[in-house]
């Protein structure tokens, strides 16, 4: 007799209708997006805070040049020294106080500006300053110079230099950021899918062990079977919460933001806003591209293949925390199991990130693109630059026999380490395990 799908599902059902299981299924979510509404609440209080900057100009040089915006308002100071200035300035709890002194010439006057404050200034508060000053100080060194700065401005070209491949594909810097960020985004589900339900496969086999349901369990059943059970049918169970967080999520969002009034959108950081202005075309042609990019990606194949190496990546994974659980006695035996299994995750986060980046068809990116325990994050990241088909086959190939091989590996340490009590396991020992 089959037993594999009674098992799957004896795990699925002993995981969904678990109490905690409900609770932290519909309790997770409404933190998440708690947590983003309070940070979004807070940045529109930042926001709405207006910082008063005082101005005290012996050179005469800026007195119209800093205009007031939503969050900065600039109160230019006249007939007054530099100590009532501050004096001034402290008193009235402004946010600091630009002082520009009178000197001979620009040079000197671009090393004696002081902006003085109660603690640091805001880093974009301060660039916005600077740019505006030195768009001042260079007007002036022009003209001194008898050069029209005007002029310059007028003939001033800005290089847009486009990409294309050999094949007539056009790419661009902003396509490379978002393909990056798919891969990024996907292999950090991954990592998280892999640390939250593998620990939950682990804790779940050393539960049966110290409960000694286990012996009654492997008298009628196969161990791979069992193992295979597990692994399945908790998969199917965080596959159901992580589909019942994404709906709550949504649900949750739209709730929240509601009844308080609040628009995550809305809330801009100052870098944000200094980033926006700083592109050309502002919001609107930012998400206008956006928009090519995303249509010109290969979604189709990415989210094919983000699928089968998402879940052949989980897998082998999970194998391998059925086969710790097994082997020790209590969670706090697992520790010296768990590097060796996290290592190789997270160095595909960092090879993705410091190779793919750089050369995402290089001689590194590809060999970990190929290796199954770094394929599902160095692959997934790759894809969006363009792999040919045969390399996701041939990888995902390799992914899944690997992961029937770790199945069967796993199992061997499986079905003695359940039955093994009151010994701590040591990897020699282990290795005895699979010679039985």
């Amino acid at each position: 007799m089959n037993h594999l799908p009674l098992i799957i599902k004896r795990e699925y059902l002993n995981k969904v209708r678990n109490k905690s299981f409900i609770i932290m299924t519909f309790l997770s979510p409404l933190i998440m997006v708690g947590i983003f509404t309070l940070v979004a609440y807070l940045s529109q209080l930042n926001n709405d805070s207006v910082r008063i900057i005082s101005v005290l100009d012996e050179s005469g040089l800026f007195l119209n040049q800093f205009e007031n915006t939503d969050q900065l308002k600039y109160n230019v100071l006249t007939n007054i020294d530099l100590s009532k200035a501050k004096e001034q300035s402290e008193t009235d709890e402004n946010y600091g106080l630009l002082f520009i002194p009178k000197t001979e010439n620009i040079e000197e006057l671009s090393e004696a500006i002081t902006f003085y404050s109660e603690g640091s200034p805001s880093l974009p508060v301060m660039q916005n300053i600077e740019n505006i000053i030195e768009d001042k100080v260079n007007t002036l060194k022009l003209k001194e110079a008898g050069i029209d700065a005007e002029r310059i401005k007028e003939l001033r070209i800005r290089i847009n230099a486009k990409q294309e491949t050999f094949q007539g594909q056009e790419t661009s810097k902003l396509g490379s950021i978002l393909k990056l960020g798919f891969g990024g985004v996907a292999g950090y589900l991954l990592f998280m899918f892999i640390i939250i339900y593998g620990n939950m496969i682990m804790r779940s086999v050393i539960e049966e062990k110290t409960s000694r349901i286990i012996e009654i369990i492997i008298s009628s059943v196969k161990p791979i079977k069992l193992l295979l059970g597990k692994i399945l049918g908790t998969s199917l169970a965080g596959i159901t919460q992580f589909l019942a967080w994404v709906v709550l999520l949504g649900v949750f969002s739209v709730v929240i933001t509601a009844i308080f009034g609040i628009d995550p959108s809305t809330a801009q950081t100052p870098q944000q806003e200094m980033l926006s202005q700083s592109i050309d075309g502002g919001t609107e042609e930012i998400v206008r591209n956006v928009l090519i990019e995303i249509a010109n990606m290969p979604i189709i194949n990415l989210v094919v293949m983000f699928l089968f190496f998402f879940i052949g990546g989980y897998l082998l994974y999970a194998s391998l925390y059925a086969a710790i659980g097994a082997a020790v006695d209590s969670e706090t035996d697992t520790q010296q199991f768990m590097l060796p299994i996290l290592m190789p995750l997270i160095l595909a986060i960092y090879v993705g990130f410091f190779t793919v980046i750089e050369n995402p068809h290089g001689t590194v990116s590809q060999v970990f693109s190929f290796i199954p325990f770094t394929s599902p994050v160095v692959m997934l990241m790759r894809i969006p630059f363009g792999v040919p088909i045969w390399q996701q086959i041939l990888s995902l190939v390799i992914l899944f026999a690997t992961f029937i091989g770790t199945v069967w590996f796993a199992a061997k340490i499986y079905r003695v380490g359940i039955l093994m009590y009151g010994k701590k396991a040591s990897y020699k020992e282990i290795f005895k395990w699979l010679k039985y």
